[in-house]
């Protein structure tokens, strides 16, 4: 059975596009407004998309449940695996002992809680972007900050803010090297491309993290801190995605900015210090015994993300297996591409060259250096996978829905109501990144959705494809907040305390902050597009 998607079922580009997008309102509603619990929200997200996908766009229900299908068996493998495994990394230091350790450790930097979320959220958050990317930075920077005493809220937000400059260069470039697959454009000037409009960014969202955390007034005492770290960070960013490619940006780019923050407050403190704890530095010993999770964790998924070596595992562990009515059995057709073809659908079982695995790994190994038992570590193991069942079951379905909007067509309803905006479309080319990453959770499958789109809609209105291609997955970065996924790791690596929040309001605590920034990437995307053109590479 084959099936070709219809973008206007209705026959009218705006009710289609209104219908179209009540799974989302949906899942946002019920999640924002009525505080329903996060896999209930998901389950009547995926409904709502089932039943529109079925009866408006005619798609066959067999395909639909496949969709979903395919879209749950992802939500657990790589998202939730990745997450399972950052997670067990951070119960590990924890039960250990070691985390107060690292605590104190941080806090020698500074004990003031804006410079903590500046090395954490943004510096430490974009280098494990830069190696692994999907939940893991969330996560992660998430955990450490509960453990430095931030509350469980305030974590989330900065946590899910921080993670937003550096997506578009995640997981060792995968947004933009599926780009330039999927367009046939040229993958050193996509990333050049990106990197001359996320550096604007960069270099704000410093201001704009400790702002969203103490406010205007409170961010101004430490501005100098925010323009070294963002200025640092976007310097490189400029300078290795113009001049090397998009592969080790994030991790370049995070390295230096990290350690320009830390000489910077060697010579340099704020007028007003909010200590947490005792800033004297822990022995050495003791801080290489905290450090050796992360790092092991670090330089494991590092090496799984170097290409070679990458290339080298998934030859000999991965194996794609076509999903059963579905490969191959959905037609996306003009103005989305070029020429009708057909959407390939895989379930790709790569468990033992996985970031996840990665981080499984060395979780166990670091465990073992210090002194845990294997038999504590499956205990530690274990209880990490019960305290996140009812979570990755969320994931799961948030991607089991956004499978269904990918496979009907009704997400590219919504970009090409966006399209069809004429001489305004630089300005909602970032929107349509935006809006897919808010759907789909990923950067990746953003460009994969519009990235055709992009590129044969500039061609119509002679633009350049490049430009916007690009702007896709730099706006795309501005939805990575608030998409399910994201509110969801975000909402997990933050629980477990009496006043941990629900994905609701962890997604009313970011959605302004996201929307606002995407708004700005449109400003920047038309500005160059119009009257900065020498930005634009040719």
């Amino acid at each position: 059975m084959t099936w070709s998607q219809n973008y206007d079922p209705l026959g009218n580009l705006i009710f289609s596009s209104l219908v179209a997008a009540l799974p989302v309102l949906v899942l946002l509603g019920l999640l924002a407004f009525w505080h329903v619990r996060a896999h209930f929200a998901a389950l009547a997200g995926l409904v709502a998309a089932a039943l529109i996908a079925v009866f408006v766009y005619h798609m066959p229900a067999q395909l639909a449940g496949m969709a979903a299908v395919s879209g749950a068996v992802f939500g657990l493998f790589p998202i939730g695996w990745i997450v399972l495994n950052a997670m067990f990394v951070y119960n590990l230091s924890v039960e250990t002992n070691q985390f107060a350790v690292l605590q104190r450790q941080i806090a020698s930097v500074s004990g003031d809680r804006r410079i903590q979320a500046l090395m954490i959220a943004f510096c430490f958050g974009a280098f494990i972007e830069g190696a692994a990317g999907f939940g893991a930075p969330v996560a992660i920077t998430g955990a450490l900050m509960i453990g430095l005493g931030f509350k469980p809220l305030e974590a989330a937000k900065l946590a899910l803010i921080g993670n937003t400059a550096p997506v578009a260069f995640g997981s060792l470039g995968i947004p933009l090297t599926t780009m330039a697959d999927i367009t046939g454009l040229d993958l050193m000037k996509l990333s050049a491309m990106v990197g001359r409009q996320l550096p604007v960014f960069s270099l704000l969202v410093p201001f704009w993290l400790v702002a969203a955390q103490v406010g205007w007034r409170g961010m101004l005492t430490v501005w100098p801190a925010c323009f070294v770290t963002g200025a640092s960070f976007a310097v490189m960013q400029f300078l290795m995605s113009n001049y090397h490619g998009p592969w080790l940006v994030d991790i370049v780019s995070a390295v230096v900015a990290m350690a320009s923050l830390v000489f910077f407050m060697k010579v340099w403190k704020p007028k007003e210090d909010t200590d947490m704890v005792p800033t004297s530095e822990p022995p050495t010993a003791q801080a290489w015994k905290a450090w050796l999770p992360w790092v092991f964790l670090t330089l494991f998924v590092f090496v799984w993300g170097i290409p070679a070596v990458k290339t080298e595992l998934n030859a000999i562990f991965n194996r794609e297996i076509e999903v059963p009515m579905l490969h191959k059995a959905v037609e996306r057709v003009p103005p989305v591409v070029v020429h009708a073809e057909m959407e390939k659908a895989v379930f790709k079982l790569n468990l033992l060259s996985s970031a996840g695995t990665s981080a499984m790994l060395a979780g166990m190994l670091a465990g073992l250096c210090l002194g845990v038992s294997p038999l504590r570590l499956l205990g530690i193991y274990g209880r990490t996978i019960w305290k996140l069942r009812v979570s990755l079951l969320t994931i799961s379905l948030m991607l089991a829905m956004g499978y269904v909007t990918r496979y009907s067509g009704t997400d590219t309803t919504m970009g090409l109501m966006m399209a069809s905006t004429g001489m305004l479309f630089p300005f909602f080319s970032p929107i349509i990144g935006w809006l897919g990453v808010a759907l789909t959770g990923s950067d990746t499958s953003s460009n994969v959705l519009f990235g055709n789109l992009q590129q044969v809609t500039a061609n119509q209105l002679n633009l350049s494809p490049i430009h916007m291609a690009a702007s896709n997955s730099s706006g795309g970065v501005m939805g990575k907040m608030i998409d399910a996924q994201s509110i969801v790791v975000a909402a997990v690596a933050t629980g477990g305390r009496p006043d941990s929040p629900d994905a609701g309001t962890v997604l009313r605590s970011v959605f302004w902050h996201s929307v606002a920034l995407a708004l700005l990437m449109g400003m920047l995307v038309m500005a160059q597009a119009y009257w900065l053109p020498w930005m634009v590479v040719k």
